[in-house]
Parts: C-alpha cells; sequence; structure tokens
C-alpha cells in the first residue's frame, strides 16, 4: 500500500498525543483510588464499578481519528479487476509423444480434456484460437468468441510426428495480427502446451523473440514426465518432457512457466492461468474503506458510551 498525500499524516501526531493524555488521566484515577483506604466506604459510595468497560468509547474514538487520518493521506492498493476484452491463443502439441502412457490414460486424452475446462472457464467476451502443431502448426481455429468451435476443434485433433514449438508460437502470432476488430486491439496472451523439444521450424528462440517485440506473452507448460515412452516400430521409445526448453521461451517471451506431470495438475495449471489472464492489476485509491472503518468505530464510541454511560463520549 503507498500513500498519495503522507502529509496529512502529521495528523496523527495530536492523536497519539490525546492517547498518551488519556493514559496519564487514568494512572492519576488509579493513584487516587489507592489513596482512598476506606475500601467498605467506596463500595458504598461506587458499588459498580465500571472497570474495563470505561475505555472502550475512548479507544474507539481514538482509532477512529486514526482511520480518518490515514483516509485523508489517500491510500493505494493493487487490485485485480476482469479485463473485459483479450485474445487467447491456445497452441496444443499433438506430436506421436502425446500418446505416452505416464499421465492417465495418455498425455494427449488428459490435456484435450483439461483444455475443454480451460476454454469453458474463459470470459464470454474474450476472442479464443486453437492452434495445433505437430511437424507443422496450422491454425484449427482463428481468434473467435463462439467456443463450441473451439470445443469441435479439440475433439477432431489426432496425433502426428514432429513438434515445431518454434512455428506454433508464429502461427499463432499471425492469427492474433489477423484478428479484425474495428476497436480498440485487445491485449493478447499465448498459452503452448507441449511436451518434447522443438525438432523442426524456426527456433524457440526466433520465437520468442518475435514474441516479445509484438509484445505478446507466451506462457508455457511442460507437460508429462521423464519417465514418459511411446512403441514405435515394435520398440519402447522414451519421451521425456523438455520443460528447461518451454521455460526460456516463456522467459523471453514475457509469460508464465508451469510444469504439469498428471492431468489433475494440468487441471489446476490451466486454471491458474485463466485467472491470470482474465485479470488485469490496477492500483487504486481505498480511502473510503478507511474513512468507512473510522465512522464504525464512532458509532461503537457513542453506542457504548450511551448504553453504559448514558452519555455520548
Amino acid at each position: 500500500m503507498t500513500l498519495l498525500s503522507p502529509g496529512w499524516l502529521l495528523l496523527l501526531v495530536p492523536v497519539a498525543l490525546l492517547a498518551v493524555a488519556y493514559a496519564v488521566m487514568q494512572a492519576r484515577r488509579s493513584s487516587y483510588a489507592i489513596r482512598f483506604t476506606n475500601l467498605d466506604l467506596l463500595d458504598k459510595v461506587a458499588p459498580r464499578r465500571p472497570g474495563w468497560r470505561r475505555h472502550i468509547p475512548a479507544a474507539a474514538l481514538l482509532l477512529m481519528f486514526a482511520l480518518l487520518v490515514v483516509g485523508f493521506a489517500r491510500p493505494t492498493a493493487e487490485v485485480r479487476v476482469p479485463r473485459e476484452r483479450a485474445t487467447i491463443m491456445v497452441a496444443f502439441d499433438v506430436s506421436a509423444s502425446m500418446g505416452a502412457t505416464d499421465v492417465s490414460p495418455d498425455r494427449f486424452t488428459a490435456a484435450r480434456q483439461a483444455a475443454r475446462q480451460f476454454v469453458r472457464g474463459l470470459p464470454e467476451r474474450f476472442n479464443l484460437g486453437l492452434v495445433s502443431f505437430s511437424s507443422a502448426a496450422s491454425v484449427a481455429v482463428p481468434p473467435t468468441t463462439d467456443r463450441e468451435a473451439v470445443l469441435s476443434a479439440l475433439d477432431r485433433l489426432s496425433t502426428a510426428s514432429g513438434t515445431a514449438i518454434g512455428e506454433a508460437v508464429y502461427s499463432s502470432l499471425e492469427a492474433i495480427a489477423s484478428l479484425d476488430t474495428a476497436e480498440e486491439t485487445p491485449p493478447a496472451h499465448i498459452v503452448l502446451l507441449s511436451d518434447g523439444s522443438n525438432t523442426t521450424g524456426r527456433t524457440v528462440s526466433e520465437a520468442a523473440t518475435e514474441a516479445a517485440n509484438r509484445g505478446v506473452p507466451v506462457t508455457t507448460i511442460a507437460y508429462g514426465t521423464a519417465d514418459g515412452t511411446i512403441t514405435l516400430s515394435g520398440r519402447e521409445v522414451p519421451v521425456p518432457v523438455d520443460g528447461p526448453a518451454l521455460r526460456d521461451l516463456a522467459d523471453q517471451a514475457g509469460g508464465g512457466f508451469y510444469e504439469a506431470a498428471t492431468g489433475d495438475e494440468l487441471q489446476a495449471v490451466y486454471q491458474d492461468i485463466g485467472t491470470s489472464v482474465g485479470y488485469r492489476t490496477e492500483v487504486q485509491e481505498v480511502w473510503q474503506w478507511f474513512v468507512a472503518a473510522g465512522l464504525v468505530f464512532a458509532l461503537i464510541a457513542a453506542v457504548t458510551s450511551m448504553l453504559w454511560f448514558s452519555r455520548l463520549p
């Protein structure tokens, strides 16, 4: 939290002096009571002493003053607000290694199911597109608000050989650039899921540089485990996930990096990404909350004083 007008905090000095004065007065009253040695007579004169309750109105009043002063100082805080519009491109790896069964029932099936949940969870006004990639990348669905089109395209995906991560980023960027809108261009984000290394096409570094130049963050998900294998021509071939390459892509393109070794973990990753791209952080003044709290304490001071002492503080 920061303050736009911190000079107002100087008013806390008299508030603190008032608190000290109250403490001194209470100490003097206690000293006087101790000198009154005839306790039986004291009980008859004042049989019901308020005890700790007598401090509540004063404490509430002091808190009110302090909160109002802080409110005058115009405090600000970072507040998450939902985006009204955005363009999200989901780049989905359909390479043969996605058939590995280290994720139940297999990487491809679990990833497609998680992607469907991600699509359903995005705000309706967001433009959403889908790019699939193996040895090449293609735009399965250009950016659209039609969620059923994206869900249907996910159902039609099938695996093939090769992994062109760099081409997937380039295809996503071109799809974003082709979005025809008469309004101001909404912010864009690429969410890329892969389980392997870039094996063909333009390099990951080239793609990351291009995304950074266009101001489009790329968030990557390294999906799978180090123990994944697939069967090719009757022999078992290891297909470990390549996390470092995907982390480098995210770092260079200004996005986030996630790892998911199970279907449940991938669901959680997509949910977290959906939250991050669906909201933006704004700095807003929050003085009204301090003023409101100050008024609440003023009310507490008034009510307790009237109920217990039949007078206003």
